[in-house]
């Protein structure tokens, strides 16, 4: 014999109601739609305040056009003229030197500043309070000045025999006193930089690299500061800008660089704003270069931070012209172009 078949259970709630006819669009309304043209929103204020900026900056062009006061045969002239390429030279070199050497001391005075050592945390303290109060100029006019305080140095044993001593008359120059007094300077800023950076990368990193058993050094090394680069990067390019502009206070020292240069040579002619915008015109083309430089390392450090990277200057353009009017009419790569007919097809088979 064959075993009754259960009854379905019977449900308590009721059935649900039939969709109205009037609220189910039919297929053509769909295809209707689909043809409507899509009108962006209109932003008059936004358009006026464009119109507004390109006037003013028409305006602007047109004066250093025609404003005979600007003496563009006198800029161009000096523009490449062999006295500012070495003193363009120079101040590369003093930028480089003084970038170098004081970021190597600014990641030893911030490691000292996290250290546990209280003579070591006083000590690198003490230097970037110092070195942060006192201004720049007096910085290389001290070094400058060294022989006045110092004669002589000498090596040997502290507070004991000294074997080997050398005057200090010839000893630091112009260029040596710039170099030591902007390192040392940009010593105290960038200790400061690379001590957030680190403070900034998650304590956690530190305790997983200790529990491997890996070296102190070695966890700053390969654990600490590749993840602090990228805290650390965008500040340190603003005081490698800064240095790089701040060169120019060296010509207190008669040192031959960029701006000191073109002081001597407007002092003889009288051309001073040609001059000047010579002078301007050489920092924004070495700014220019150190952004660029800076955009590609933080984009070297984000690589195993971001998922999607942010895109470069060309990117940006390219993406900029695919969102003109006339972008889309133009077919991308790999794509059928409007009106082809696998294209129709995938519209119609959109709309159905």
């Amino acid at each position: 014999m064959t075993a009754p078949r259960p009854e379905a259970p019977v449900s308590s709630a009721p059935p649900a109601a039939p969709l109205p006819a009037q609220h189910a669009p039919p297929d053509d309304d769909f295809a209707e739609l689909a043809t409507l043209p899509v009108v962006p929103a209109r932003h008059y204020g936004r358009w006026l305040a464009g119109a507004l900026v390109v006037v003013l900056t028409a305006q602007f062009l047109h004066g250093l056009a025609t404003n005979p006061g600007w003496d563009w045969p006198t800029f161009f002239d000096y523009l490449l003229a062999e006295s500012i390429l070495k003193a363009v030279w120079l101040t590369i070199q003093l930028t480089f030197y003084g970038t170098a050497l004081g970021f190597t001391l600014g990641v030893l005075l911030a490691v000292m500043r996290l250290s546990r050592s209280p003579v070591l945390r006083a000590v690198a303290w003490t230097y970037v309070w110092a070195f942060r109060s006192i201004p720049l100029i007096v910085q290389l006019l001290f070094w400058f000045n060294l022989a006045y305080l110092y004669r002589e140095l000498g090596l040997g044993i502290p507070f004991g025999p000294v074997f080997w001593t050398f005057e200090t008359m010839h000893l630091v120059g112009p260029l040596t006193a710039a170099v030591i007094g902007l390192a040392l300077h940009q010593a105290a800023y960038a200790a400061e930089i690379v001590r957030g950076g680190i403070i900034a990368v998650d304590s956690g990193q530190r305790e997983a690299a200790a529990a491997l058993g890996l070296p102190k050094a070695r966890q700053l090394r390969r654990i600490v500061l590749p993840q602090a680069m990228r805290g650390i990067l965008p500040n340190a390019a603003n005081e490698i800008i800064s240095l790089f502009k701040g060169t120019s206070i060296v010509s207190v020292m008669a040192l031959g660089e960029l701006f000191y240069q073109v002081q001597v040579i407007y002092g003889r002619n009288g051309r001073v704003v040609p001059l000047l915008m010579v002078a301007t015109v050489w920092y924004i083309v070495l700014t220019t270069v150190l952004t660029v430089v800076q955009h590609a390392v933080e984009r070297r450090f984000a690589r195993g931070a971001e998922r999607e990277q942010t895109p470069g200057a060309f990117r940006r353009v390219r993406e900029v012209l695919q969102r003109r009017p006339w972008a889309g009419r133009l077919p991308r790569r790999g794509q059928a172009p409007p009106g082809a007919p696998g294209e129709r097809e995938t519209r119609a088979g959109g709309a159905r």
